[in-house]
């Protein structure tokens, strides 16, 4: 069995230790550690996390290929410091049988840059009208134990109450996709000052919140556990507080791109800042990072979203709404919560790995970083500092709202289960 040592890393942030890595697992954490023959990586003036954990990407496989397959997607994952994405359902055929999970989860294993974790769909082709298969894919090899129609909103509260009920009884959760459909018919922007100006269909806040509202209701009424896709608005914030002050079992998730972006950012008309739910303005910006960092959000999640070239290269309204962002995540998580001091790395490690591992059920993930753990890891390079060239992304895709800005924080190491993925920046 390979060794590593991982000597002079600010484990956390914190306390200056070398890691000794032996086969899978973190033999020992200390000072003057011995390589014993293994590789050395010289990690002074580094951050040492566990391997993050992305409760929310779209791999796109089966069916849309030519945005994203497993394999690009998981080393784009492994280049952003990640060893466990969970892959959403609204693939071709959608994920919503034990057979299509299945198939899913084993491409993840083969291909070997992080550990893939189907989210199976909630109803039946995500048309919300009839439950899909939930227990058999809990009970198929990929154990699957997160459930969304992403994309889709329940927006049936009797079919989302059944949801919340049947998985129950396994302890799975399901992801919610806040979108009230009637309210957002022709949307195109977030509905406000600057889509009145550019006269695009907007997109309210009200939307997002009176689903949430709902179903943390919902969720306290049957006793289960409910998950918020991609919270976008002060408001929504508001609510999942008031909810958790209650006792209600719900978590909540917020985007890289909902910490930096505004809707001012859609008078340019570039088709790269067309997301759902939509960028927001600087007050809603201001409201999830602080909620982000008193726990009321729960962790980042990227809702990575390839999408081709000429899905984005057209006019704004015929545009696919998404950005990639599992290469630029910790990197903007950096620049808006750490170097603005409402968070230190080790909450980072918190709300990127510890929480989302948590939530997901994620086995050997999301573990602390000390002797006995699995050796999921992932090593930053703080002090970097480069502008965000899409034309080097891992991801099949180039969507990117990023390009050309400069963002702080490099990933320079991943391990999966001692083996790296990515070594001195680039993938193994």
């Amino acid at each position: 069995m390979s060794k590593t040592l991982i000597r002079g890393a600010k484990v956390l942030g914190g306390e200056v230790q070398d890691v000794l890595i032996d086969g899978e697992t973190v033999a020992r954490v200390g000072t003057g550690l011995e390589a014993g023959g293994g590789t050395v990586v010289e990690a002074e003036g580094r951050i040492l996390l566990p391997g993050l954990v992305d409760l929310h990407t779209h791999l796109r496989e089966p069916g849309r290929e030519d945005s994203e397959t497993v394999l690009t997607g998981t080393r784009a994952a492994a280049s952003g410091g990640y060893t466990s994405v969970f892959a959403m359902a609204n693939t071709f055929p959608v994920a919503d049988t034990a057979g299509v999970v299945e198939q899913v989860y084993r491409l993840g294993r083969e291909h070997g840059y992080c550990d893939v974790q189907p989210i199976g769909a909630v109803t039946v082709g995500l048309e919300g009208r009839k439950l899909a298969e939930l227990g058999a894919m809990h009970e198929s090899a990929a154990g699957v134990t997160v459930f969304s129609d992403d994309g889709k909103c329940v927006d049936d509260a009797v079919m989302m109450r059944r949801a919340l009920e049947y998985v129950k009884a396994f302890g799975g959760v399901v992801a919610q996709h806040a979108q009230e459909p009637r309210l957002t018919e022709g949307a195109q922007m977030n509905e406000g000052v600057v889509s009145a100006e550019l006269g695009l269909g907007g997109w309210p806040a009200v939307a997002e919140e009176s689903i949430i509202a709902r179903d943390v209701l919902l969720a306290e009424h049957v006793g289960s556990r409910v998950h918020i896709c991609h919270l976008s608005t002060a408001g929504s914030v508001e609510i999942v507080r008031w909810a958790k002050s209650r006792g209600i079992d719900v978590t909540a998730e917020v985007t890289p791109h909902h910490l930096l972006l505004t809707d001012e950012l859609v008078r340019s008309y570039n088709p790269v800042y067309k997301v759902n739910p939509p960028l927001r303005t600087e007050r809603d910006v201001m409201a999830l990072r602080e909620a982000l960092a008193d726990g009321t959000i729960d962790i980042v999640a990227t809702d990575h979203a390839p999408h081709p070239h000429e899905d984005k290269d057209c006019e704004w309204a015929a545009a696919a709404m998404g950005m990639v962002g599992l290469e630029t995540a910790l990197s903007v998580v950096q620049h808006t919560m750490v170097e603005t001091g409402l968070l230190d790395w080790a909450g980072v490690a918190d709300r990127m790995s510890f929480a989302p591992a948590r939530i997901g059920r994620a086995t050997g993930h999301g573990r602390p970083v000390s002797a006995g753990e699995p050796a999921n890891l992932t090593l930053v390079d703080p002090a970097y500092r480069g502008a965000v060239d899409p034309a080097g992304f891992a991801s099949r895709s180039r969507n990117t709202p990023y390009e050309g800005r400069e963002l702080p924080g490099r990933v320079t190491h991943t391990f999966l289960r001692g083996r790296a993925t990515l070594m001195d920046g680039k993938l193994a």
